[in-house]
Formats: C-alpha cells, structure tokens, sequence
C-alpha cells in the first residue's frame, strides 16, 4: 500500500506560489502553482487528494500514478487528477524531470466531482510554465495585485486551454452529462455508443483520443470520483454508496474503489473523518 510520503531530494529545485501569499490565486480557488526540474529520489504521494491538481511536463521524463495506473509522464503531455484520488508522482533514477503544476482547492469548480477532463493529453506546457515563472518573480520583487491577477489570468487560460477541447466534442459531452446523472444505471458499452449516436469501435477511438480512456474506464473513473465525494460529505452507508453509483456487488466496488484511490472505502472514509488530508 502506498503511504503519504513527501520526498524531494538534493537535486530537486522547485519554485512555488502559494495561495496565501498571492490574493489572486486565492480568489481563483488555487491553493498553489510551481515549476520543478527534479530527479530521483523526487517521490510524492497523496493518499488523498482533496483539490484538482494539473501537471505539464516540459522537458525529461518522470513517472505519474493516475487512474490507478504508472504513466509515463514526457514532454507536451498534461494530466489533470481530480479531487479524492490517490495521487503520486516520482522521478527517475538518472533523468530529469522539468515541470509545473496547477493545485486546486477544495471549493474550486475543477475539484467538484462533476469536472471530466483527459487523464492524460497532448499539451505544450510550455507557455504555461511561463506564466507560472512569471507570477513567481512578481512576488519575489514586488508582488504588485494588478501584475499578480494578470499573470493569474493567463495561468487559468493556459489550464482551460487543456480542459475545454474535448468538451467541444458535443457527443461526448452529450453522453457523459447524460451518465453522470444517472450513476446507478447498469451501463452498457453498446448503450453508450447509442446515446453519442456512433458505434462502440468509433466511441473507443473518440474517448480514447479526448480523455484518454477507455469509454468504460470513464465510466468507472466518473462512479469512483462520486462515490469518494458521498464518503466524504455524507453519512450514507457504503452499500448504499455502491448502489448510487452503480455497482450491484459491493466486493467489485470495494475493489475498484482500492485501485483508483489507494484505499477500501471504510478506510477512505475513517481517514476523511479524522482530517487526514494532505496539503
């Protein structure tokens, strides 16, 4: 099992923004942005992501935990991890690793369990890190409001950039507006080919292509992210949480739930209760 671990190491430098210290980034709900250029033993992991956090890679490789799975983390490619996942990223023994990153807070519309966006995408980060440099210097010297929201302003385009293509897909937005309310539902992949109105062939090349998943993979990542939201907010018993969001047999929910989060749900939820949220 992976645990909270918070390991940089000597060669790692990382120059962060956080949202404390910067009015702008408050009143945007970002709780902090950053570039690194780091290197093994660089390893973080976040047993529970409590804010959307998106990673853009500009130059190495490193290795990044997401869907419950290592990838491959190279240049112009940009992940976004939503809220109440298991999160971890590492670098790798003799590469580096440059790359920046946006942290959401909790209240940000990009954490609500309602955001989809690509695991995982093609994206030049580049202007983005930019950006971020930029604000990080204006707050060293001067920290003037007006400079700050401007560079604000241009990190949020940059992210929003990433997100809002495949939501120009209007089948897909069509279809997953569509499963998102309606959890419970026993899909099926040939029904979800229907309701985007292509065939189960087009719509795994589609989803594959926009969100880096598998149409069923979306389907599991939308029904774990709402189940962690339930656990977290609500006091409704895990069986019934697994029926909410669609699974009949709460041994295949406990399991699914395991692989994408990092723990059982009654641990997740113990865990919740007792403030154990990372940074």
């Amino acid at each position: 099992m992976l645990r909270e671990t918070h390991i940089l190491g000597p060669d790692t430098l990382q120059y962060i923004v956080r949202g404390e210290s910067c009015p702008a980034l408050h009143s945007n709900n970002i709780a902090h942005v950053g570039v690194g250029d780091a290197t093994a033993p660089l390893q973080i992991i976040r047993t529970h992501l409590s804010g959307a956090y998106l990673h853009g890679t500009i130059g190495g490789e490193g290795r990044m935990l997401l869907d419950g799975r290592w990838q491959t983390h190279l240049p112009g490619k940009m992940s976004l991890a939503p809220a109440h996942v298991l999160h971890a990223f590492q670098g790798i023994p003799g590469l580096r690793w440059q790359y920046c990153w946006v942290r959401y807070t909790p209240e940000s519309p990009r954490s609500t369990p309602s955001t989809m966006a690509p695991v995982m995408a093609d994206f030049d980060a580049r202007p983005l890190w930019h950006a971020i440099m930029g604000l990080y210097f204006e707050i060293q010297r001067a920290g003037d409001a007006g400079s700050c929201q401007l560079w604000v302003d241009a990190i949020e385009r940059y992210v929003e950039r990433f997100v809002a293509p495949w939501q120009e897909e209007k089948r897909l937005l069509t279809l997953w507006n569509t499963v998102q309310a309606d959890l419970a539902r026993p899909w099926l992949l040939e029904e979800l080919a229907g309701l985007a109105r292509i065939s189960n062939e087009h719509l795994r090349r589609l989803c594959q292509g926009s969100l880096g998943r598998s149409p069923m993979q979306q389907l599991a990542h939308l029904r774990v992210q709402h189940a962690a939201h339930l656990l977290a907010t609500t006091t409704s018993k895990i069986d019934a949480i697994a029926q909410m969001v669609g699974y009949t047999s709460p041994f295949a929910f406990s399991n699914t739930f395991k692989r994408m989060t990092g723990f059982r749900p009654s641990t997740y939820r113990t865990r919740q209760a007792h403030g154990k949220r990372p940074a």
